[in-house]
């Protein structure tokens, strides 16, 4: 799908209200223009906050998550910018751009054509609504559309790139590539265009080395652009250029490290050469990102096969027999499996005689497409001429898609320039206020690796407070400060003690209970990570010392401090999110969500509780509020969420 993106030409606000409110407009443009999206959206967040009635704010918000790939993000801000003034006729544009993306094409031709009333002979408008029309299948109304268009610019070079893919839509080959060609001539260095071309020949399976040569031409123009290194590699690979291909594969990787295509493509190739143990990774990189993906699926279970993991192979060959149940070969490859491991048990070699349907789970459809290499569909995205770097592009990093961490007491916080964590807790400030602990306390999520010197203060600190706990009057603020001193240089155990003689003291001590909880919760963490790390051998003994029913009852008890917590300090926010981190820990999400939910009613700018609690819509398959929820984190500073937006398209 060909879209054309916009270019912003930031100008100076006219609002001067507020010369402060200027300057942070102006710095978050200045932001934006040099690509910092993230830092850009913490300004104009701050605009809105001040001014929420002004439109500029939330059209350039609505830019930086365009280019974060935040679509939804951006189609909202938009439609908040055209709610408070509907003459910005950029906003249509992205608006209309994020619906597209977001497969809305109705809706993203109902902005082109609004767009249209303001500026009836603007080029990005014409082409981006033919491309829409094309997608709902109304090609007279693209035909129409592109001839318009090539009215006004009969030299425009896109117009013939998109009349091409129209053609391509109605089967008519010949006439696209002589559009991609009329293309070329006005603008070779249209990338996109010896993409296209290219991919007719892929898909045609003729003139590879002809395809070849477009893919050069592309990958000169657009050396950054990590599909094309996949395609060319494809191609190189059927011309039996077996170690370009590699080469090819390994670049686009280094490019982009979480290109599916690239490590499922790379992992086929490797496994040709037998080089299995590598195939392996690639595979099961592939199947951590897409649990779904029956291709590295299969081909890892033929490879555990051939290198002797017979129990791996029979599992993986289950997950793909459940897909595609009337495939012979599958029951075939596993009953092998399962005699080579020496499993004779529900080891028949009369399941692999199930009949086969001539459909497209038959043999040759299935298991071929399981074997072979596969080409990338470029989107055929025409860049702005600025959007040439990958600073700022959050949503490129490999960020690990779990949970934000729990928040606990502790005497160093990392600060950052988007998260302070600055949110005021009456109760953390009351006691830091009474100077009875020798160091100011943080409540943070983010735990620092204390260095030798840092570790020898928690000693001493531990020394100082039992010294006050030998006299005769013993405060529950002595005990306190020696646990989390405790709880700092990981002795959870005795951490827990001494909060429970605080607590004794003093049973309306709120913090105490917040904290006896995280150790708790950190003595059960270290437990089950024990668990899991033992080997076979070991496990059944590493479980005799903390089997299910203990845990459970562990848990319970964490819950109760934290309900104590709740019940003493309503607004105590971090308990409710520790909650929610815990029920996901018991895999009930919906008491999750419930949890997360009021941590938001209470913070509403509260990022990891909408973070966390998106992660656990999309858990329950609830994308439209999943969406939402990553968005608002991504707005309030979670970087994370983008990289889980974009991995949610792939």
């Amino acid at each position: 799908m060909i879209v054309t993106f916009f270019q912003v030409f930031l100008c100076p606000s006219i609002m001067r209200a507020q010369i402060n409110t200027d300057q942070v407009m102006t710095i978050g443009k200045n932001a934006l223009y040099f690509e910092d999206y993230i830092l850009s959206i913490q300004y104009f967040n701050q605009v809105i906050a001040v001014k929420p009635y002004l439109a500029d704010p939330y059209f350039f918000r609505a830019v930086a998550k365009f280019y974060l790939e935040d679509y939804k993000g951006a189609e909202d801000d938009c439609t908040l910018a055209i709610e408070r003034n509907p003459f910005i006729v950029d906003a249509y544009q992205v608006r209309g751009i994020s619906r597209q993306i977001l497969h809305n094409d109705k809706g993203a031709i109902e902005d082109y054509d609004a767009g249209l009333e303001y500026l009836p002979e603007n080029k990005t408008f014409l082409l981006n609504k033919a491309i829409a029309q094309q997608n709902v299948k109304d090609y007279d109304g693209s035909a129409a559309t592109f001839k318009t268009l090539l009215s006004y610019y009969p030299k425009y070079d896109n117009a013939y790139l998109g009349l091409a893919e129209l053609q391509l839509a109605r089967e008519d080959t010949l006439s696209a590539l002589d559009n991609i060609s009329k293309c070329i001539e006005l603008n070779a260095n249209n990338s996109d265009a010896f993409v296209m071309r290219a991919g007719i020949m892929i898909k045609n399976k003729e003139n590879y080395q002809k395809a070849l040569l477009d893919m050069d031409a592309a990958i000169k123009l657009q050396p950054k652009q990590a599909d094309f290194f996949v395609n060319r590699a494809f191609l190189k690979y059927n011309l039996d250029d077996y170690f370009g291909a590699m080469a090819d594969f390994d670049y686009a990787i280094s490019l982009e490290p979480m290109n599916m295509a690239a490590h499922l493509n790379r992992g086929l190739l490797r496994m040709e050469v037998e080089d299995n143990n590598k195939a392996i990774e690639d595979f099961t990189f592939v199947i951590d990102q897409d649990p779904d993906n029956y291709m590295a699926i299969y081909n890892r279970a033929m490879l555990y096969k051939k290198i002797g993991h017979h129990k791996q192979a029979i599992e993986d060959l289950d997950r793909v027999i459940e897909k595609y149940p009337n495939v012979a070969m599958l029951y075939f490859d596993r009953s092998e499996s399962k005699r080579l491991a020496g499993d004779m048990a529900d080891n028949k070699y009369g399941e692999s005689e199930k009949e086969d349907k001539e459909d497209d789970n038959s043999p040759n459809s299935v298991i071929n497409k399981f074997k072979s290499m596969v080409a990338v569909e470029s989107e055929k995205v025409v860049k702005p001429e600025y959007d040439n770097k990958y600073r700022g592009k959050v949503q490129n990093y490999n960020a690990p898609v779990s949970p934000e961490k729990e928040y606990f007491l502790s005497y160093y916080d990392k600060l950052s320039e988007l998260r302070t964590n600055a949110y005021y807790q009456k109760e953390l400030d009351a006691l830091n206020n009474s100077h009875y602990l020798r160091d100011k306390l943080y409540m943070t999520n983010i735990e620092s690796k204390l260095t030798e010197e840092q570790i020898q203060t928690q000693f001493s600190l531990i020394k100082h407070y039992s010294s006050m706990l030998s006299s005769t009057e013993k405060r529950p603020v002595d005990f306190f400060g020696r646990a989390i001193s405790y709880f700092l240089v990981k002795n959870y155990e005795a951490s827990i003690e001494d909060l429970s003689q605080a607590i004794k003291l003093s049973p309306h001590f709120t913090l105490a209970y917040f904290a006896r909880a995280m150790a708790r919760y950190c003595q059960l963490d270290v437990a089950e990570n024990t668990v899991a790390g033992a080997d076979m051998q070991e496990k059944n003994t590493a479980f005799t010392d903390i089997d299910a029913a203990m845990a459970r009852r562990d848990m319970d008890l964490i819950i109760e401090d934290l309900d104590k917590v709740v019940e003493l300090s309503p607004n105590l926010v971090y308990a409710y999110f520790n909650k929610g981190n815990l029920y996901i820990k018991r895999h009930d999400y919906t008491s999750a969500i419930s949890c997360f939910t009021e941590a938001i009613d209470i913070k509403p700018d509260f990022g990891e509780a909408y973070y966390n609690r998106g992660i656990m819509y999309l858990q329950l398959g609830n994308m439209d509020k999943g969406v939402a929820d990553l968005s608002k984190a991504g707005e309030l500073g979670i970087l994370s969420s983008y990289y889980v937006l974009k991995r949610m398209r792939r």
